[in-house]
C-alpha cells in the first residue's frame, strides 16, 4: 500500500483508508466487523476513520485493534452527544475526546476532526480552542476539520488546523476551485471522502437520499463512458489528483476492500483521461458546490 506524508504533521498515512460508517451498525455482525478491521491492517490500510455518531464503530476498533494499535493510524470525529454536556461547546469537544480515547482503548488519537460544525459555531463557540487543548494535553496528534465548501474555506484560512476532510471525487470536484491548493500551500493534510460518489452508476432510476439523489443527477449529466470500470475510475482519480494525501472508502466487506486496493495499485488515471474528467466537470458543473 502506497504511503504518504500527511501535509507537514508528521504523520505517514496509506493513500487508501477505511470508513467505518457501515462497521458501526447492528446488522454488521462482531465477527464481520472484526475480520475487516484486522484484514485492513493486515493490507496495509491502516487509516482508519470513525465518529462519535457511527453506532458502534469506536467500540468495535477498541476492541479488535487495542492490541495493534502501532500499526494504525486513528482518525475521529467530536463535539457532539456527550450525556450531560451540551452540543457544539468546548466541553462536549474536551469530553468526546476524552470518551473516545476510553472506547477505542488508546491514550492518544492521531487524528480529531470537529464534524462538519458551520463555521460561525465553530469560531463562535470556541471548538478549536477546545481542540488545541486536547492537543497541547497530549491527547491528540493533529488538530482536524471535517466538512465543506464555504465553511472549509474560513477553517483552512484560519491556519488552526493540521488537516482536513472534505468531499471529492469524480461528481464532486468543489474542492479545485480554491480550498484545496490553499489547504496544500499550508502543509495541511488532505483526506478524500466520498470518493465514490455514491457509486451512481449502480442506479438505473434516481436513488433516494439527497446525496445519493444528488451524485445521481450529475454523473448522468456529465455522460461519461470510459473502458475502465467505474469503480476504478472514481478511486484513481480522487486518489491521485494532486493534493489528496488518502480517500477512505466504507466497504461491504473485505473483499470489497481488496478490490479497492487492487484498483489503486494502478496508479493514477493516463493524462489524457483525467483531463477529460476534468473537462467533463468544468462544463457541466463548474458551479456545483460540494456535497455536504
Amino acid at each position: 500500500m502506497e504511503q504518504r506524508a500527511f501535509g507537514t504533521t508528521g504523520l505517514t498515512v496509506p493513500i487508501l483508508g477505511l470508513g467505518t460508517g457501515r462497521l458501526g451498525r447492528l446488522e454488521v455482525s462482531e465477527r464481520e466487523a472484526e475480520r475487516l478491521l484486522h484484514g485492513a491492517v493486515d493490507m496495509g490500510v491502516a487509516l482508519i476513520d470513525t465518529a462519535r455518531s457511527y453506532g458502534l464503530a469506536e467500540e468495535r476498533i477498541g476492541r479488535h485493534l487495542s492490541g495493534r494499535r502501532s500499526r494504525v493510524i486513528l482518525s475521529t470525529k467530536v463535539g457532539y452527544g456527550i450525556p450531560g454536556i451540551p452540543d457544539l461547546t468546548y466541553d462536549a469537544v474536551v469530553a468526546g475526546v476524552k470518551e473516545a480515547l476510553t472506547t477505542m482503548r488508546t491514550d492518544h488519537i492521531d487524528i480529531v476532526h470537529l464534524h462538519s460544525f458551520p463555521a460561525e459555531i465553530v469560531r463562535s463557540h470556541g471548538l478549536l480552542d477546545a481542540l488545541h487543548a486536547t492537543v497541547n494535553m497530549g491527547l491528540v496528534r493533529v488538530a482536524a476539520y471535517s466538512g465543506d465548501n464555504q465553511d472549509l474555506d474560513w477553517i483552512v484560512s484560519e491556519g488552526r488546523v493540521g488537516s482536513v476532510q472534505c468531499s471529492f471525487n469524480i461528481c464532486d470536484q468543489h474542492l479545485l476551485h480554491g480550498a484545496l491548493g490553499h489547504a496544500k500551500h499550508l502543509g495541511l493534510g488532505v483526506i478524500a471522502k466520498r470518493p465514490l460518489a455514491n457509486a451512481p452508476w449502480t442506479h438505473t432510476t434516481r436513488p433516494n437520499g439527497d446525496d445519493a439523489a444528488t451524485y445521481w443527477e450529475r454523473w448522468n449529466k456529465m455522460a461519461l463512458r470510459f473502458d475502465a470500470a467505474p469503480e476504478e475510475l472514481f478511486l484513481r482519480f480522487a486518489a491521485f489528483t494532486w493534493g489528496v494525501d488518502a480517500v477512505i472508502t466504507g466497504v461491504s466487506g473485505l473483499d470489497h476492500l481488496r478490490a479497492n486496493a487492487v484498483a489503486l495499485a494502478k496508479g493514477p488515471l493516463p493524462a489524457d483521461l483525467y483531463e477529460a474528467v476534468r473537462n467533463a466537470f468544468e462544463h457541466h458543473g463548474a458551479g456545483w458546490p460540494s456535497v455536504t
